[in-house]
């Protein structure tokens, strides 16, 4: 019989979370609370939706909790909404305790406090008479919410606090201030109670969804195709490991190594990260198998510790990989510059076969393969712009080669990637008709590709600290004049071939001049590329000759040093 994923799912209201003597509890490593003002006021607005209407039902979204018993739940996902609606619980305390210090309907006010209290936060244990509550925030972020906000009490030295426990501070200040701004509400006692226990509590609606452990939680969180998916996943390997190990020395060292190992790779970028480390081993790990494939390599406190080891291992070459001032790279100008234009192209299918060169080429040869990577990459995603399955395919193997010891140098690696470099009679025809907007990221890939064009014409220069133009020999916004030759420009402005460098005083003084005028200009530039252009009048098939010449150059600069 197949296993049922969903212990239990359903629509519930904030009120009903905390009805029948449930608890939550937030993992104690979860990432600390993060709302901030914006989402406060977007949820505020929300909230004044439904003071105008009772019949509205705001929707908060899916929860994910792992059932540790039959009323004890762990919050996979929901910790930072859940987290929220109990800032604006205790600021409705808050105000009706004021209420009770200004002597306004004392008892009745004291016994709302008591009702909505228990209701909402816990009750006092009959034994200790001490208070449980009903949610138990992450480690870092529990104390203050138990000793001060969940007390009713104001912390001596606001301004001191610590980043963790502001943010709580400033949540409940905000909604205690907008609250407090309605007269209507703030300063009665009976519309407080009434706001909390009918507006909050029923129209603030999740769904709910109880799963028996955490794989099944990440499988829903999958399937849903919620926000934040790259953190959770992130948050779900955390936890898994953080749990594999005893209490003490081990975690604290198991937190030590896992703040380091974040530090290093972001924990946006951590699933990623993730997912090249193990397909040195399994290949296509989707994104939906990563944190079981991870789960199934760490069974005891031991595995836990032994892939922490080895991810930190390739954490800061995953780091500079996207950094070409990376310490990693400071023998190595070649180096630099290569990873310089893997990160213009925007390129990281190829990390686990750097991973894998990194660790078993010497320098010289990884530099080579480096330089191989990015000539294939510029060929099949910048310029071909092909599906990139079969690319990762190719790479998985040529990883799996390298890490194994089946590919011993970069012409071996070369023989395996042979299939997606991308033949010079394709991306010379490719390259004939490419085009690209000159704004936002393009800007910098146009630069790379001019700049590159004019050092194969003997004049070299850094693209990052020379102060060239691109130059549109088609304006971006042409005149009537232009239109003429041109009837359709949008067709033609961003080619290749109608593109250039100028000097930036020369751009500003041309801007959408006559083709006369411009090509008069270029003869004195002080670019290569530019003063070749000798056409008496600027056309359409003016656009194709040069463009055509442009990729017989590329063909040139951007070959593999083995076919």
């Amino acid at each position: 019989m197949a296993r049922t994923l969903f212990r239990d799912t359903g629509t519930v209201s904030f009120g009903g979370l905390f009805a029948n003597g449930l608890t939550y509890q937030v993992p104690p490593f979860q990432r600390d609370y993060s709302w901030t003002q914006e989402n406060w006021e977007d949820l505020w607005d929300d909230i004044q939706t439904a003071l105008g209407s009772p019949d509205y039902r705001h929707y908060m979204g899916a929860i994910v909790l792992q059932a540790r018993t039959d009323h004890d739940m762990l919050v996979v996902d929901g910790q930072q909404r859940m987290a929220t609606l109990s800032l604006l619980v205790v600021a409705v305390l808050r105000l009706l305790q004021r209420l009770v210090e200004q002597g306004i309907e004392v008892e009745a006010n004291s016994e709302r406090i008591t009702i909505l209290r228990r209701n909402f936060l816990g009750d006092k244990d009959p034994g200790s008479l001490t208070y449980s509550n009903k949610l138990s925030l992450n480690r870092r972020n529990n104390d203050f919410y138990l000793d001060y906000l969940t007390q009713l009490r104001t912390p001596p030295n606001p301004a001191a606090l610590k980043p963790q426990d502001r943010v709580l501070w400033d949540g409940l200040r905000f909604f205690e201030t907008q609250l407090a701004g309605i007269p209507a509400i703030g300063s009665s006692g009976e519309a407080l109670a009434t706001f909390l226990s009918q507006r909050v509590a029923d129209q603030m609606v999740f769904i709910r969804i109880v799963v028996e452990d955490q794989l099944d939680a990440y499988t829903v969180f999958e399937t849903l195709n919620a926000r934040g998916v790259e953190l959770t996943s992130t948050d779900l390997l955390k936890n898994y490991l953080f749990s594999m190990v005893k209490p003490g020395i081990d975690l604290e060292r198991m937190e030590r190594q896992w703040t380091a190992l974040i530090d290093t790779v972001e924990a946006r970028r951590f699933p990623d990260f993730l997912r090249y480390f193990l397909s040195l081993e399994q290949p296509r790990i989707r994104k939906e198998r990563l944190f079981k494939t991870a789960r199934e390599r760490v069974r005891t406190g031991e595995d836990a510790f032994r892939i922490l080891d080895q991810l930190a291992h390739y954490s800061d070459l995953f780091a500079a990989l996207g950094d070409p001032t990376s310490e990693l790279w400071r023998e190595s100008t070649e180096n630099q510059r290569l990873i310089r234009e893997l990160v213009v192209f925007g390129v990281r299918q190829v990390y686990p076969v750097l991973f894998a060169a990194y660790a078993r080429f010497s320098p010289e040869d990884f530099t080579r393969l480096l330089k191989l990577v990015v000539t294939l990459s510029f060929r099949f995603n910048v310029i071909s712009n092909l599906n990139t399955n079969e690319l990762e395919n190719a790479y998985y193997e040529a990883a799996h080669g390298i890490h194994h010891g089946r590919l011993t140098r970069p012409g071996h690696v070369f023989g395996v990637l042979r299939s997606v470099y991308v033949a010079n009679e394709k991306f010379e025809r490719d390259f004939s008709f490419a085009a690209f907007p000159t704004a936002g990221r393009n800007k910098k890939l146009v630069r790379y590709i001019l700049y590159k064009i004019e050092e194969h014409l003997g004049n070299a220069r850094d693209r990052d600290v020379d102060g060239g133009t691109i130059e549109h020999i088609l304006p971006e916004n042409p005149s009537q004049e232009w239109r003429a030759a041109f009837p359709a420009p949008d067709l033609y402005v961003n080619r290749l071939g109608n593109l250039t460098l100028l000097e930036k005083q020369l751009n500003r003084e041309l801007g959408a001049a006559s083709p006369s005028a411009k090509l008069e200009t270029y003869s004195g530039s002080s670019y290569a590329m530019t003063r070749q252009i000798q056409s008496a009048e600027w056309t359409p098939t003016a656009i194709q000759a040069r463009q055509e010449q442009l990729a017989a150059i590329a063909t040139q600069i951007w070959k593999s040093d083995f076919e």
